[in-house]
């Protein structure tokens, strides 16, 4: 960021050079000079040698950065690596945070957000350091990721700005349902298969569970999005996010969809008849989380619900051992194939990314960083801590070799992949999954992680691949783009008003068709052609 800090080294490189010029002569000096605005690269220090500082803002209204190097990893990482971060905050409010930050001129060093518009929007304003150049000499990123994910990382100039995060070529996701294990057994362990199953098995958990909330769906009611997946085969909570969903090869409406509307019937009744979470449009992560890891939820659907989970399995089975959570198949209407349901989705080119804006005093020792975060090393000092506690070694693969407290040290091994978890700006989801899955099918089922266990059987066989609709969003100083932003406020005061306010079925309905109206008044149509052309060019390049 623009604050006027003073680095606490530069890298060996410049060092060299600034003793060269010190030697040469005004016109020696200015060919130096000359070379380094023509973009030549004179950091060639390797990683680690020289400090690396650069500030970090995190574009949700959700996240806050923990404080770096309080914990072992990024403590190790500050201690041997020469990492110095500095966090900035977004106050609860991301939007309002980055336009202030770009109005006035003092951008962080790095930007972690969603891919798509507001990317360009800075890209356009020419705000952000290409990365091309620095691909080749700093190789995981390309390594690991392949051309064909960097290829469609490519903004319209054909350069790349954007680090990709969880990034793969493989199925990953969390997705899908938790169910809490003792409230289902003491009630005979019914069938829990469709979506008639669910609404019989939660009346029976108001009746006999009071004080439990028969079906959590978290923050901003997104396991809303994911029940939608249980209406209809292939039709992933991808498309709810996107306001569009296919048909033949056109992107439609998501108020006229049949499933949607099906799917938000459902839901709203759930509501109405208190079997779902009554406070979802309000409750923080840390109230839902509460919930969570005490017992108080009996079903949980979510896009990652696995991490309270896991927390509270570990929590619960420590005071009972037949207490807990577990993960059941997909829930879908009856009749359809449980095979081709998909309440998540995975891309290619993974969540979302880091951008290096042209604040930053050294953007390719910037660049050096993520990119070692992303390799190996930094995969598994980031997701399980420095060598020597947990793990002790890597096998002809690369991977750690886990050391035996790293299963009977459980609690403790948690608390340090939890403290780390807001940390993960660079996911290498095939490095990760593969390394800990190797692992885990070594050890008896009592004693496999429970996020992993449940990736490995259920969550990563659930996932639909989703990369052809990537960067679908236009820019948003565009008349596409302002109407995608009006829809995306009707979708969710539709959604909202859907779930408070529906008396009946009949209300639902009559809100959606209210909601179609008022997103056709404001360009819905010409949003969905923009969208479809940018739709069936990904088809195209992904052929």
């Amino acid at each position: 960021m623009k604050h006027g800090r003073t680095w606490m080294a530069l890298s060996l490189a410049l060092v060299m050079l600034a003793s060269l010029l010190a030697a040469c002569g005004p016109s020696t000096q200015q060919e130096a000079a000359g070379n380094k605005q023509e973009g030549e690269l004179i950091n060639a220090a390797a990683f680690g040698e020289a400090t690396i500082a650069f500030s970090f803002y995190g574009n949700y209204d959700w996240y806050t950065m923990p404080p770096w190097g309080k914990d072992l990893a990024t403590k190790w990482i500050r201690e041997n690596k020469k990492v110095e971060i500095t966090a900035i905050s977004s106050g609860g409010n991301a939007k309002q945070k980055l336009n202030t930050m770009i109005a006035s001129d003092e951008l962080p060093d790095v930007i972690w957000l969603e891919r798509g518009a507001d990317v360009e929007r800075l890209r356009a304003a020419d705000l952000l350091v290409p990365l091309d150049e620095y691909l080749d000499k700093y190789p995981n990123l390309k390594k690991w990721a392949g051309e064909s994910t960097l290829n469609m990382l490519r903004s319209p100039d054909g350069k790349i700005y954007q680090f990709p995060n969880w990034y793969t070529t493989q199925p990953n996701g969390n997705a899908g349902y938790v169910v809490n294990k003792k409230i289902y057994m003491e009630l005979g362990s019914p069938k829990l298969e469709t979506t008639d199953d669910l609404y019989a098995y939660l009346k029976k958990v108001k009746q006999n569970y009071p004080n439990a909330v028969p079906l959590e769906v978290g923050s901003g009611a997104e396991g809303v999005e994911i029940l939608t997946s249980a209406f209809a085969e292939n039709r992933p909570s991808l498309f709810n996010v996107m306001q569009a969903v296919p048909m033949g090869d056109e992107l439609t409406s998501i108020f006229t969809d049949p499933v949607f509307r099906e799917a938000m019937v459902y839901a709203s009744r759930l509501f109405r008849e208190r079997l779902m979470s009554q406070d979802t449009m309000s409750q923080t992560r840390d109230q839902l989380a509460e919930k969570i890891v005490s017992g108080r939820v009996a079903v949980l659907a979510g896009s990652s619900p696995t991490e309270f989970a896991s927390r509270g399995d570990n929590m619960l089975r420590a005071e009972d051992p037949d207490d807990g959570y577990m993960m059941v198949w997909p829930l879908r209407k009856e009749g359809l194939d449980k095979n081709k349901i998909y309440p998540g989705d995975f891309k290619q080119l993974g969540w979302n990314v880091s951008v290096i804006t042209k604040a930053a005093d050294n953007p390719e020792a910037t660049f050096a960083f993520l990119d070692w975060l992303t390799g190996p090393e930094g995969q598994r000092i980031i997701f399980w801590g420095p060598e020597g506690l947990y793990w002790e070694g890597t096998d002809a693969d690369d991977a750690p070799i886990f050391t035996e407290k790293f299963t009977t040290d459980i609690e403790n091994r948690n608390k340090l992949m939890d403290s780390t978890i807001n940390f993960q700006w660079n996911g290498n989801t095939v490095y990760v999954d593969t390394s800990k899955s190797k692992f885990e099918q070594t050890l008896p089922e009592e004693k496999r992680n429970w996020e992993t266990r449940w990736q490995t059987e259920i969550t990563w066989k659930t996932q639909y691949n989703g990369t052809e609709f990537v960067n679908l969003d236009p820019p948003g100083d565009t008349e596409e783009g302002i109407a995608a932003q009006s829809i995306a406020d009707i979708y969710s005061e539709t959604r909202a008003k859907i779930l408070l306010n529906a008396k009946s079925d009949d209300d639902v309905l009559r809100l959606l068709d209210e909601a179609e109206t008022k997103a056709q008044q404001v360009g819905y149509a010409k949003l969905l052609a923009y969208k479809t052309e940018k739709w069936q060019e990904n088809v195209k390049k992904l052929k």
